[in-house]
């Protein structure tokens, strides 16, 4: 027996309503803004998905490693272990990401043995694509103390089955349920011997890209579970410390339903500021007499990322000599500023550009701090609210995408 899926209450179809209403607008963002902009908000959220589970298993990397893992460029200052880290998460994301949109797709055991190879193979001693052979416990690395311990190894292949069967069965529950619950269920059965909260994280993705809402870079909830302290605390207090499966999984499931309401909001911030920041760093490319090809690298610079020579050829396809042009005009312009010398050299957005950053979040508001949904609903008719989602939806920083 695995953990079971709780019966949704009153306000946990609200809550469900008010992410079904904001998964709605990001989609209709998707189909309606520019491809440039939509495409960068693309590569960076899924590139601080890969950041952020890696970040809560102890991996440490930059946004820039994460973005030339992305784009297969060498690394700059990140130790090799993490860099490799970095492209086995890469690999297993870039395998999901296919695997969403496969009509042939499916799951089994040895697909979740071919994920734990990805973002293990780096290093034999924890058996790769293997399940483990022994006891186990989850830590939590901030204060050290064992917060769960595995089921017998035993039993694990014969609990990863029945996992399996039950994501393939027919869908009785919504799928942001079902994703909350996969991930529960690997990280309880704890089946491998490292990185097992990188294979739940993703697996978990997976079942919410299959759905086809939303690019599977919009589907993961990855950087709130970087950011939220009671990951682990949760995950104790469902399990009570030891493989209990017929324990209450509504406090997961409340803290899943709470990070996709807080996932979706940051989007949503985050595509109103990028929307605000395309038309102030295109008035720049145009006011300075700049070629089309510098606003990406204007926009990333402007986010607080840095450019290479190297990674300025390949956003914008130029030889090495004209990057060079052009990184020189960008630096004479007081748009970027160089740290470093010759091969090392990379280039930072200066004051005036992070500066046009910091007046778009001002005026939009999106350094505002989020509300718990959960906390905004009792005075609501909520089951009428799960039944008929709110429609007219507009920006608003105060609460997760209203």
């Amino acid at each position: 027996m695995i953990f079971q899926s709780p019966e949704l209450d009153d306000a946990d179809l609200a809550v469900l309503a008010y992410f079904n209403a904001q998964r709605a607008q990001l989609r209709a963002y998707a189909q309606s803004s520019p491809k440039r902009w939509m495409g960068l908000l693309r590569r960076n959220t899924f590139a601080r998905g890969i950041l952020a589970s890696n970040a809560i298993d102890g991996i440490q990397a930059s946004m820039e490693n994460v973005l030339a893992a992305i784009e297969n460029e060498e690394p700059a200052g990140i130790e090799r272990d993490a860099w490799l880290a970095t492209k086995g998460c890469r690999d297993a994301m870039v395998c999901i990401n296919q695997a969403a949109t496969d009509p042939h797709f499916e799951l089994s055991r040895q697909f979740l043995k071919s994920l734990h190879f990805m973002v293990t193979g780096r290093d034999l001693t924890v058996n790769p694509g293997q399940w483990r052979p022994g006891p186990i416990h989850i830590v939590n690395r901030a204060t050290g103390k064992i917060v769960h311990e595995g089921p017998d190894a035993a039993l694990v292949n014969s609990l990863m089955q029945e996992l399996v069967d039950y994501l393939r069965s027919p869908l009785r529950e919504p799928t942001i349920v079902r994703a909350a619950m996969a991930h529960l269920n690997l990280t309880m059965i704890h089946p491998f011997r490292s990185g097992n909260g990188r294979v739940a994280r993703a697996l978990q993705t997976l079942v919410l890209a299959r759905e086809g809402e939303l690019h599977p870079a919009f589907s993961g909830i990855e950087e709130w579970f970087a950011e939220a302290p009671d990951y682990f605390a949760v995950l104790a207090e469902v399990g009570h410390g030891a493989w209990r499966p017929e324990c209450d999984a509504r406090p997961w499931l409340r803290f899943c339903l709470k990070a996709h309401c807080h996932q979706a909001a940051v989007l949503i911030r985050r595509h109103a500021e990028y929307e605000a920041l395309d038309h102030r760093i295109e008035a720049i490319v145009r006011d300075e007499g700049l070629p089309d090809r510098a606003f990406i690298p204007l926009f990333d610079a402007a986010l607080g990322l840095a450019t290479t020579n190297g990674w300025y050829r390949v956003d914008t396809q130029v030889s090495e000599i004209v990057a060079s042009r052009d990184l020189r005009r960008l630096t004479e312009l007081d748009l970027l500023v160089p740290h470093g010398e010759k091969r090392g050299r990379s280039y930072r957005g200066s004051k005036r550009l992070l500066s046009i950053r910091k007046a778009v979040q001002k005026q939009l508001g999106t350094d505002m701090p989020f509300v718990d949904p959960y906390e905004i609903m009792p005075d609501m008719d909520l089951r009428s609210l799960y039944m008929e989602p709110p429609r007219d939806l507009s920006f608003d920083p105060r609460f997760p995408g209203f």
